[in-house]
């Protein structure tokens, strides 16, 4: 039986529906994994954060976050945050204890301060549960480290330095996981460049059975949903592998096929327009200067 969704309104809240004692600190917390619990009646909920989640696990079970699930045996580190929506299985197989570091950290914690405004330029916040960091041995230690560090502070008597140092903990811990993410972009070659495979395959079908035409200019929305991945994973993947976020790469495309459409055919600029999408010929040709440096008509006219 499909269940709601219930809004975790704290970080108490989310303590006491794992089956744990109450946080140390109202505002930020940092859980060993192995120690939680959750009951029957809330197995199959969606659970809404209000804050931050930040979370190294094995042995979890299956999470499902948004439209996808995942299985979370694996060492894998995954960040969530406030207003995304969360709903977990638990791991039925014998033997396999959960364990790992969940770090809890509300917004008003961190109001008014240098983490405030550079937490939200980490884009991995807005990537899906599948496509979690898989961190090295070496990696996660650093990891953990880290988060050991961060528990130091909030079980010592807090003062006025505590605030500061957690937060600096914290933009470490942000620091390492981006760079970490890099590596997984450039070190996972095989899948990377599956994708790339299917993101060319998916805009030359595209522009070739003339899909355009009839709806528009494909977005990056689209694309992504049809690799089934996130919009701002595949931009940062596609950054790295490529040097061109997706919207950049689908210009890309698109110009390719002005230009082949240019030189092979005798339709107008506003047809070429047309087909590939754009409502106005005035766009395209701004798109097309652009990126060429040369209007439509000025690079047909090189093929004269």
């Amino acid at each position: 039986m499909k269940k709601g969704i219930r809004k975790i309104e704290s970080i108490h809240d989310f303590h006491r529906l794992r089956g744990l004692d109450s946080p140390l600190h109202p505002l930020v917390s940092l859980i060993d994994y192995g120690k939680t619990t959750i009951t029957n009646r809330h197995i199959g909920e969606q659970w809404l954060f209000t804050f931050y989640s930040i979370g190294v696990k094995r042995n979890v079970g299956t999470l499902r976050y948004g439209q996808q699930h995942y299985d979370f045996n694996e060492g894998l580190m995954s960040f969530i945050a406030p207003g995304q929506l969360l709903g977990i299985r638990p791991n039925e197989k014998p033997g396999q204890k959960p364990s790992g570091w969940l770090l809890l950290l509300h917004p008003d914690f961190i109001w008014n301060t240098s983490l405030a405004k550079s937490i939200k330029k980490y884009d991995f916040f807005d990537y899906s549960i599948n496509e979690a960091l898989f961190m090295s041995p070496k990696e996660e230690s650093i990891i953990e480290g880290i988060f050991k560090n961060i528990q130091g502070e909030i079980e010592a008597n807090l003062d006025r330095f505590s605030q500061n140092i957690i937060i600096a903990q914290i933009e470490l811990l942000l620091q390492y996981s981006e760079r970490f993410y890099q590596r997984q972009f450039i070190t996972r070659k095989k899948s990377n460049h599956e994708v790339l495979a299917r993101l060319e395959k998916l805009l030359n079908d595209y522009f070739n059975d003339e899909e355009s035409s009839k709806t528009g200019i494909p977005s990056v929305k689209f694309v992504a949903e049809k690799l089934n991945l996130s919009p701002n994973y595949l931009s940062s993947l596609l950054k790295t592998l490529t040097g061109q976020n997706t919207q950049q790469y689908i210009h890309e495309k698109l110009i390719e096929k002005a230009k082949e459409k240019l030189s092979t055919s005798e339709l107008s600029i506003s047809e070429i327009a047309y087909d590939l999408g754009f409502e106005h010929s005035q766009s395209f040709s701004k798109l097309f200067r652009s990126k060429t440096s040369l209007s439509p008509s000025e690079f047909r006219d090189s093929f004269a």
